[in-house]
């Protein structure tokens, strides 16, 4: 019978969890949510060591010792342009230690021999653990090579690969039922390594511009597996703090693929048939009309209304505070001036509101598509920072195109659109932005903190 004590301390930490969540669906409180969290976490790993007797009591405290030193400093020493890989990384991390923690559980059931009932069930959850555990895992690895082109972002694809993918599944289905019906820890290794397979296969055929929702589907499997492994092990806050992240990674994932203009299997498995989720990859040597920085501030000086429209670019140059200054001095001037944040900004949603918070932008200047979207036709210059693949009118035009379908940003219906690049390389999809051959957009090439710090200077000395 778990202590009263305990039960109280649990019923904390997922009102906690369940806070943070709701704290973290605004920019205003995103800080203070996560800071809740975390108090739920600490209450939850603490009541483990008081609720009952603990083995291995030295390793169990060197673990948490060396997991915290490497967590504070990888936390640290990254980078904003990095956190996407982070996530990815410690959703990996999680969705791998709840199936480990699911093997040594199976281990113990097969040492104890196995009835009817309850343990049958704990043995399904058990297998379940280990599948999508494993599942997550390896295919978190695969979004973080992606992500820091480790490897090609480009969808990955070879013959038999869905026969392959087909096949891994059934045998995982299969092994699943052998280790309810006749558990065995080898049975469970096999599942497990079998699930680390799926996994990669599962991941290798998106396209770098469905990355973030891949990262979104894994981080819902990682809370559905802590969750399956909350019952194995009899643990209310596991069960609870992992179907709250389950659930949430679901919607978010739901509400990506929308915001994406596509299903969450066409994002899968759209390259499989030669869908648009393969990129060209290749600059264009079209020409382009290119400008240096003392005429976009002019530009910018004379205009009345202005949208700024960031993107993983900025994130890169580090040019947030200077654009922030940028923006603060045209409205000195009386210039009307917001940002426009796309769903998937970034790598990752949610990526330019914590950046341009970083810079003490004010939240009432960062504007939604669907909000801003009206307002580009009425709008005198946009100016592009580092954005790429979410201004790209090719979304509507091109069937071929990776993104086509994908709600897109209507920078293309400004009177004047002016464009911060460092190169004409194509963007994350790995394909053309179409905007850059319209003949109102205006090219400024550079590094964009470099850059955006010359147009500043410009600006004010007009």
């Amino acid at each position: 019978m778990i202590p009263v004590w305990v039960q109280l301390a649990y019923l904390v930490a997922a009102v906690c969890f369940v806070l943070a969540l709701k704290g973290l669906s605004s920019p205003r409180t995103a800080r203070r949510g996560n800071q809740i969290g975390a108090v739920g976490a600490l209450v939850a790993c603490v009541v483990v060591f008081f609720e009952g007797e603990l083995d291995h009591l030295v390793p169990i405290l060197v673990a948490i010792a060396v997991g915290s030193l490497v967590g504070v400093l990888g936390a640290q020493r990254v980078q904003m342009t990095q956190m996407p890989q982070l996530v990815a990384l410690f959703n990996g991390v999680g969705g791998g230690a709840a199936a480990l923690v699911a093997l040594l559980e199976l281990d113990e059931f097969v040492d104890a021999g196995t009835g009817a009932g309850v343990e049958e069930f704990a043995l399904v959850a058990t297998a379940f653990t280990v599948v999508v555990g494993s599942v997550s895992f390896s295919g978190s690895l695969v979004t973080f090579a992606k992500l820091q082109e480790l490897m090609t972002t480009r969808p990955v694809i070879f013959a038999g690969l869905p026969v392959a993918f087909g096949g891994g599944l059934v045998a995982a289905l299969v092994l699943a039922v052998v280790v309810v019906l006749q558990p065995a820890l080898w049975v469970g290794v096999v599942l497990a390594l079998l699930g680390l397979v799926v996994g990669t296969l599962l991941v290798l055929p998106v396209g770098g511009a469905d990355v973030p929702i891949v990262i979104s589907l894994l981080n819902a499997f990682t809370g559905l597996a802590v969750a399956a492994g909350g019952y194995v092990l009899d643990n209310t806050v596991l069960l609870v703090g992992g179907t709250l992240v389950g659930a949430a990674g679901t919607f978010l994932t739901l509400l990506m693929a929308r915001a994406m203009g596509r299903s969450v299997a066409h994002t899968l498995f759209g390259a499989l048939k030669g869908g648009s989720t393969q990129g060209a990859g290749m600059a264009s040597d079209r020409p382009v009309k290119s400008a240096g920085p003392a005429d976009v501030a002019i530009l910018l000086a004379y205009a009345q209304r202005v949208i700024i429209v960031p993107g993983y670019g900025l994130a890169v140059a580090q040019a947030q505070h200077t654009l922030r200054e940028l923006v603060d001095v045209l409205g000195e001037r009386g210039i009307d001036v917001d940002y426009a944040i796309h769903p998937v900004a970034g790598r990752m949603p949610g990526h330019m509101n914590v950046l341009l918070a970083e810079a003490q932008v004010p939240y009432e200047q960062l504007k939604e598509m669907n909000d801003i979207n009206g307002e580009f036709k009425h709008t005198d210059v946009v100016l592009v920072v580092g954005a790429n693949d979410v201004v790209n009118p090719g979304a509507r035009t091109i069937p071929s195109a990776p993104i086509y379908g994908m709600p897109i940003l209507d920078v293309d219906q400004a009177e004047q659109v002016v464009f911060m690049k460092r190169s004409m390389r194509p963007g994350f999809a790995g394909i053309e932005n179409e905007l850059l051959f319209d003949p109102r957009t205006t090219l400024l090439f550079g590094d964009a903190k470099d850059t955006m710090g010359k147009l500043l200077n410009a600006v004010k000395a007009l």
